[in-house]
């Protein structure tokens, strides 16, 4: 019996989509030099996004960059605009009067807002500006100064930090040449110097607003990772149950093309002098066929209701009569020599799809028409080993198969933490031996 090596090409790329295609169907519009925009809940790089989702606030604008953030900048607009007026009045006599100069700046540095994700640097340094220009004509001090803190959370977060330090120590700066200095060239007339400790204060809050900013752009980042973590086990998993799924399809359909293909061979040449012996070809085709869309039906159900029990046992070593009766009828006599054991499931499966495949092996690729299972356990019970041997020779002749048989089962192997060995017999003959744990990996998690 020869060992499988032939690996399948990949495959071709997919052809590009046309021009009047859609990716909803060819029912659905297609807008120029927009993309369709996704509604509800979906899946984004891998993970599922949504209103909801985990994701941090400032990070929702930041993240879409050809979105704008219109309303939390109208909100912003509508506080710094209220706020001013409020504190206007409150500090009436100690101030310059609000006039249209006045509102224009604060329009100026809420509307600078608007292109804060896009252009964090220049709005930052435009607020600041802006917002300084403002202190040096006199007006109200208030909430005008919310702009700058915006303006510098969103150029921390987006990465542009020392930016954001830059343009704070700028207005602290210039507050304190007009507060100190500038005060006797600068309206409201006979305005006096600032106290220092207010300076203290100023200090104090671009340090806060610095340090919050700092905070923010460690938890976006972190969010960031985390999504990105998700994305890529959520792809891993994926990969995995493709993996999965094909392996169990091709050993389920494996075993029972090749007794079909064998007793087709058979059915055709014994059509003519043997009738009986060709109906019973036949009869052996029917089964198999039924018993391989039986199990291909399973592992479909598998996949349409993931979450639901499968609606069949899996099979497991109990079946090595069965699985002997079906290699019988292909030709193929099999001895089993050994006591079945109990293991777990996912155990129990590996060990009967080893079997199979390899006795679908001595079918294919071996001119023996005789081949032993032996079942036993290591001296301490550790581990289980399966042993199938036949007395070959190999015959040389392409036998239809995929090439990844012996893939598979040292895939299964090695996913319960258990080795595949298969080659020649130094006596002749293929021999295929498999050493799984008890107690499988998965279990021991």
């Amino acid at each position: 019996m020869e060992a499988e090596h032939v690996s399948n090409p990949p495959p071709p790329p997919p052809p590009p989509p046309s021009p009047s295609s859609s990716p909803y169907g060819s029912s659905a519009p297609r807008r120029r030099g927009r993309p369709p925009r996704r509604r509800g809940r979906g899946r984004r790089g891998g993970v599922p996004y949504g209103r909801w989702h985990g994701r941090p606030a400032w990070g929702r604008d930041a993240e879409a960059g050809d979105r704008w953030p219109w309303r939390s900048t109208v909100l912003v607009t509508v506080v710094v605009m209220v706020g001013t007026g409020a504190a206007a009045r409150a500090q009436e006599g100690e101030r310059a009067g609000l006039g249209a100069a006045a509102y224009a700046l604060l329009a100026l540095a809420c509307a600078l807002l608007l292109w804060r994700h896009r252009h964090p640097v220049a709005v930052v340094w435009g607020t600041a500006v802006t917002v300084l220009v403002y202190l040096g004509a006199g007006y109200a001090y208030g909430p005008v100064l919310f702009t700058v803190v915006v303006a510098c959370f969103a150029a921390v977060v987006t990465g542009h930090r020392r930016a954001a330090w830059t343009a704070l120590g700028l207005l602290w700066a210039g507050h304190l040449v007009i507060a100190h200095w500038l005060y006797r060239l600068l309206p409201p007339s006979g305005d006096g110097p600032a106290p220092l400790g207010q300076e203290v204060v100023v200090a104090a809050w671009g340090v806060a607003v610095v340090a919050f900013a700092e905070l923010a752009r460690i938890r976006h980042e972190q969010w960031n990772r985390d999504r990105a973590e998700r994305a890529q086990a959520a792809r891993r998993r994926a990969d995995e149950e493709r993996l999965r799924i094909a392996r169990e399809l091709h050993d389920v359909l494996a075993h029972s093309i090749s007794v079909i293909n064998v007793q087709a061979g058979v059915g055709l040449a014994l059509l003519d002098d043997d009738p009986e012996q060709a109906r019973s070809a036949l009869t052996t085709i029917k089964s198999a066929s039924k018993e391989a869309l039986d199990e291909v039906r399973q592992v479909l159900d598998r996949l349409r209701a993931p979450g639901d029990a499968p609606r069949a046992p899996a099979p497991g070593l109990d079946r090595l009569a069965e699985l002997a009766a079906q290699a019988r009828a292909a030709g193929l006599s099999v001895e089993v020599e050994g006591e079945v054991p109990r293991l777990s499931p996912g155990a129990d499966l590996a060990a009967f799809r080893i079997v199979q495949e390899a006795l679908t092996n001595v079918v294919r690729h071996s001119g023996s028409r005789h081949a032993r299972v032996r079942v036993d356990y290591d001296a301490d019970r550790s581990s289980l080993r399966l042993r199938v041997d036949d007395d070959g020779p190999a015959t040389g002749a392409d036998a239809g198969g995929s090439g990844n048989g012996l893939a598979g089962m040292r895939e299964r192997a090695a996913a319960l933490g258990g080795t595949i060995e298969a080659g020649p017999r130094p006596d002749g003959g293929y021999r295929v031996l498999a050493v799984l744990p008890t107690r499988a990996r998965e279990e021991s998690r």
